[in-house]
């Protein structure tokens, strides 16, 4: 950088506005094509081309600070406000495309899949309702800051995303079996576990505004929404790395079923979370300018939050909860279940740094053990349990701990290894994964 170079230059509004109808050219193109045919249903072409494009114009509007400008600032949140609304709307439309695919009629009654339907439908119209309402805002704001809409339209698009996809067969894999036995046990375990996260949330439909609100705000917010969406995503990314198109998944119709479960709420889940981020981004509650205010003029907030709550919400918990069932059923199939019993030698205690390692253990896994000290059982997963059932019972010195092989193994060799008191380097080598914990 030389010294007469700055690395800033102050452009000013007026010769902004050229520079913004220029470069948003696409994206108004494609605007006027979808805002002429604003009653016919978007496509999942449309939402991922408008997403697309916003993003585009929205990287264009940071880079040149128009979030901190107060001419501009308004055109940026509504350009942002489209591309979240386009995103949502895609992974309904998506999720819409795909239902026979994800096979879950074994799990739904035929009026409970046409009310999904339902579900899926309204909701998309709603997004696409509020698009059309910032997308003609922006229209009007171009107009009234002197930047050129570009009034074209954008040609048809040759890929249609909704076309029947053709592929080659899928048969990488296919010859020869592989040992996913301890995978499909940690998937269904953790799918359980999955399940009951969402159930203690008291997910259920509100019809009063305010009652949404509160309960929003008690389990949605946009870090918690978050943290539901990658617990399902990773689960179906595990599923995909380490179940999808193999001889074991050929041969257990329960193993693409439970994956469809997985796909179908996290579509809603990945929905929900990019409706919560639009709330807490572009909404008055929190924002509380101008252009927040203007925001909640075009897309009804308390509607989002239904659209959330009653629809998205409830949906993916009941579809986590119809494949309980099948995972449960899976455990026992993919699980060698044993018996493991130790004796704690006179010089070792069982406290609280050994314990966090059977619980390490376990969480490596994956699939649950089971521990009984004097009579009294608990979750070897969890440390506040087994220090619970260990402190009650200070005398015993037997222990008792049931599940799969695998973890059980691990077990014996810890307490062989003397609970890791002479040093987590000096335990076998089987138990390495404890000495990066």
């Amino acid at each position: 950088m030389t010294a007469d170079r700055p690395l800033e230059v102050i452009v000013v509004e007026t010769a902004f506005a050229p520079l913004l109808g220029q470069q948003s050219a696409p994206f108004c193109r494609l605007a006027n094509s979808l805002l002429a045919e604003r009653e016919r249903h978007w496509s999942k072409g449309d939402l991922y081309r408008l997403a697309h494009a916003a993003n585009e114009l929205e990287s264009f509007l940071d880079d040149h600070g128009a979030k901190f400008n107060r001419s501009f600032s308004l055109i940026r949140e509504l350009v942002a406000s489209v591309r979240w609304l386009s995103l949502a709307g895609f992974s309904l439309s998506h999720l819409e495309s795909r239902l026979e695919s994800y096979g879950l009629g074994a799990s739904l009654s035929e009026k409970e899949a046409g009310s999904l339907r339902a579900s899926l439908g309204s909701s998309r119209f709603f997004l696409q309702r509020s698009s059309v309402e910032l997308l003609s805002r922006l229209r009007q704001d171009f107009s009234r800051l002197g930047a050129a809409w570009d009034n074209g339209a954008e040609a048809a698009e040759t890929n249609d995303f909704d076309a029947i996809r053709r592929r080659l067969p899928r048969n990488i894999g296919q010859d020869e079996p592989a040992d996913d036995t301890q995978r499909i046990a940690e998937i269904a375990s953790k799918y359980i576990s999955a399940c009951t996260m969402l159930e203690g949330l008291g997910i259920q439909r509100l019809e009063v505004a305010q009652d949404r609100r509160r309960k929003i705000a008690a389990i949605c917010k946009e870090e918690q929404a978050r943290v539901y969406e990658a617990t399902v995503h990773n689960l179906q990314s595990t599923y995909d790395t380490y179940i999808k198109n193999t001889v074991v998944e050929a041969k257990d119709d329960r193993l693409p079923r439970l994956r469809g479960h997985l796909s179908a709420a996290l579509h809603l889940l990945e929905t929900t979370t990019v409706l919560a981020h639009f709330l807490e981004r572009h909404e008055l509650e929190v924002r509380g300018d101008s252009s927040g205010r203007a925001i909640a003029s075009l897309v009804d907030g308390d509607q989002v939050q239904a659209l959330m709550l009653n629809e998205l919400l409830v949906w993916a918990d009941i579809l986590m909860q119809r494949g309980r069932s099948t995972a449960e059923a899976l455990l026992p199939t993919y699980m060698e279940l044993r018996e493991l019993r130790v004796e704690l030698p006179p010089h070792l205690k069982l406290h609280a740094r050994p314990a966090a390692l059977i619980v390490n253990i376990v969480a490596h896994h994956g699939t649950p053990v089971e521990l009984e000290v004097d009579g009294k059982r608990c979750n070897a997963g969890s440390i506040l349990e087994v220090l619970i059932a260990v402190g009650s019972h200070p005398e015993a010195r037997t222990y008792v701990f049931r599940g799969d092989v695998k973890p059980l193994q691990d077990i014996g060799a810890l307490f062989g290894g003397s609970l890791g008191e002479d040093g987590l380097e000096n335990l076998p080598a089987s138990l390495h994964y404890l000495r990066s914990r």
